[in-house]
């Protein structure tokens, strides 16, 4: 992984671009406030913005209160692990594009009898991939979609709302307003 962490520090301009940095740093401060609620039994997800994110899942907004100051604390004081998680949606991304990769290569150029004899050992690699693309996915986050350094950032709000989803089903969702400080 010593390879992504070359390239975020090769990019780092743009990773440090106001608008990108708010949209990681949310990102952060969502999987920290996930980690602490799923501590507590609570399955959430999350979408992430430049001007805070939202957690889908019912959970009392106190929890969710107490949740985003707790993981913020623990980012203040150095603890930016909290920022990368395991049911990230970054790791889901990396694992099917990985996986359609290798089958797209494994079959390309194949007529239907040579892809049928290249089918077992294409899915011997996808395996393979699957099993890797966890940590890949993970550093991905570490270097690239989240950060664990939440600078200025504040909370301004927490609200709770209920909306409707495709097909008439509710949802509750919170949403996390925050900004850069002054």
């Amino acid at each position: 992984m010593a390879l992504l962490k070359r390239f975020a520090n090769a990019i780092k301009p743009i990773l440090q671009q106001k608008t990108v940095l708010a949209v990681r740093r949310n990102h952060g401060l969502e999987h920290g406030t996930i980690h602490m609620l799923n501590r507590q039994k609570y399955t959430l997800s999350g979408r992430s913005s430049a001007g805070g994110f939202i957690l889908y899942g019912d959970v009392p907004t106190e929890k969710v209160e107490r949740a985003v100051q707790e993981a913020l604390a623990r980012f203040r004081r150095g603890e930016a692990q909290w920022a990368v998680h395991p049911n990230c949606g970054t790791n889901l991304v990396t694992t099917g594009l990985v996986t359609t990769s290798i089958a797209a290569i494994g079959f390309t150029g194949a007529n239907r009898k040579r892809a049928w004899d290249r089918f077992p050992l294409v899915m011997i690699f996808m395996m393979i991939a699957s099993l890797y693309s966890l940590p890949l996915g993970m550093s991905l986050q570490e270097y690239f979609t989240t950060s664990g350094e939440m600078g200025e950032l504040d909370v301004v709000s927490i609200n709770k709302r209920e909306v409707t989803l495709p097909l008439g089903r509710k949802a509750i969702i919170h949403e996390v307003l925050t900004k850069e400080g002054d």
